[in-house]
């Protein structure tokens, strides 16, 4: 294979790519959001500078993902923190499971989301919307929500899923020292919110050395909504450039 030839490939391994190369489009990808007030104290041990805390404000979400182009159906959970850079407000993505590799992969090495392998689920029980996740076989996480019980206003629904994302970008080099080390910033774009609810609800998270999102212990439920749309996810940008110090 020629050099050129080896430039075009994205991916390990270079004869069976981990993932295809494609812009995925997600196609009614179904939200379960629990947002909750925590500790602050156990937000500031995790949150990366420059990025800033103001309300100690978690969103638990599991996302059910009905079609994704190049990737199929699959689903997510995870916790997403409210912050702010420069003015800006938004959320930092701290933690990210799901059961699909290729979304995993493509996820780490393409962008910078924070996924690892873990076991989401996302249904209906008796009048009630579940997600659940578990790491490999102990349940870290159960949210319950009242199943349509108020319809969402679209706009609300919208701002809430459209917020700019940052993530943390770390690439290690060869001799243990860091060949990229960057916060990134992303946006949720096209959206079509197909439809939108919001009830009551309630989320339990267990202690699990290997997914700690009891770490950010539940204190209070601040607001859950249901929503099925369609996106596109954009691509990442980088903001801060922590081996330089200084914002791009």
């Amino acid at each position: 294979m020629r050099i050129e030839d080896v430039r075009k490939h994205l991916t390990t391994p270079l004869t069976s790519p981990a993932y295809t190369s494609t812009v995925p489009r997600f196609t009614d990808r179904e939200y379960l959001n629990v947002v909750y007030r925590t500790d602050p104290g156990a937000l500031r041990a995790v949150v990366p500078e420059p990025l800033g805390i103001g309300e100690p404000l978690v969103r638990f979400e599991v996302m059910r993902m009905g079609d994704v182009s190049g990737f199929g159906p699959y689903t997510e959970a995870g916790q997403a923190i409210q912050v702010h850079f420069e003015g800006e407000q938004g959320e930092y993505l701290h933690a990210m499971y799901l059961d699909n590799f290729p979304a995993t992969a493509s996820g780490r090495e393409v962008s910078a989301y924070p996924k690892v392998i873990g076991a989401p689920s996302l249904y209906i029980d008796h009048g009630a919307l579940v997600g659940t996740l578990d790491h490999g076989t102990l349940r870290v996480a159960t949210a319950t929500m009242g199943y349509k019980h108020q319809p969402l206003a679209e706009d609300t629904a919208r701002a809430q899923i459209t917020v700019p994302t940052f993530m943390l970008k770390a690439v290690p080099g060869y001799r243990r020292g860091m060949r990229v080390q960057e916060l990134v910033r992303t946006e949720i774009t096209d959206v079509v919110v197909k439809e939108a609810y919001t009830g009551p609800a309630r989320l339990q998270l267990f202690a699990h050395v290997l997914a700690p999102l009891a770490d950010l212990p539940v204190l209070e439920i601040v607001s859950a909504s249901h929503i099925l749309t369609d996106l596109t996810l954009a691509p990442v940008e980088p903001v801060f450039d922590y081996l330089k110090g200084h914002v791009q």
